[in-house]
């Protein structure tokens, strides 16, 4: 067996495998008074990375938006006129650039705390299966063919169970 050098630096099989931890801006267009913290949200964009195995490095901006701001944008880019709970802005670069960039989430304050209300489920918890669902598309999930739903739905489960959350599918 030969020894490292004392000079060498060390390296672990651990440090090897590591992912790194993905680049998060939050930014706010309502006051943050009874909003997860900014660690939640990382640790929730973390856990959805590792669950899609998504090993590279990944940047995102998250916004959260109240209902004014989330009904202006998914009349913009879906053509539907109401707030929705979140949207998903893919990054679209050229091909040539590699940067990490995955793309935007926006996610509607009011709308989150009104859907945990009526599904009898706590905030926090609708707050992380969004952010979990809004990554998942920002990485080429969907959710239009049945099959897709259901592969999409499963993963979201499984990231969650992993963060000690409830399957937000269930009834």
């Amino acid at each position: 067996m030969s020894k490292q050098s004392p000079l060498a630096p060390r390296t672990s099989q651990r440090s090897a495998a590591t992912i790194p931890e993905p680049r998060v801006s939050l930014s706010y267009g309502l006051a943050r008074a009874g909003l997860p913290s900014s660690t939640s949200f990382r640790r929730w964009v973390a856990a959805a990375l590792r669950g899609a195995k998504h090993r590279k490095p990944a940047e995102l901006a998250i916004r959260i938006v109240d209902i004014d701001e989330a009904r202006a944008l998914n009349n913009a880019y879906r053509g539907k006129d109401y707030a929705t709970n979140v949207l998903s802005f893919p990054a679209e670069l050229p091909p040539e650039l590699k940067l990490p960039l995955l793309g935007d989430l926006a996610i509607c304050a009011p709308v989150v705390l009104r859907e945990a209300s009526e599904q009898g489920k706590p905030p926090k918890d609708h707050w992380a299966h969004l952010t979990v669902h809004g990554v998942l598309h920002l990485l080429g999930y969907d959710h239009i063919e049945e099959n897709e739903a259901e592969a999409m739905e499963a993963l979201e489960t499984r990231v969650l169970a992993g963060l000690g959350i409830a399957d937000p599918y269930r009834l």
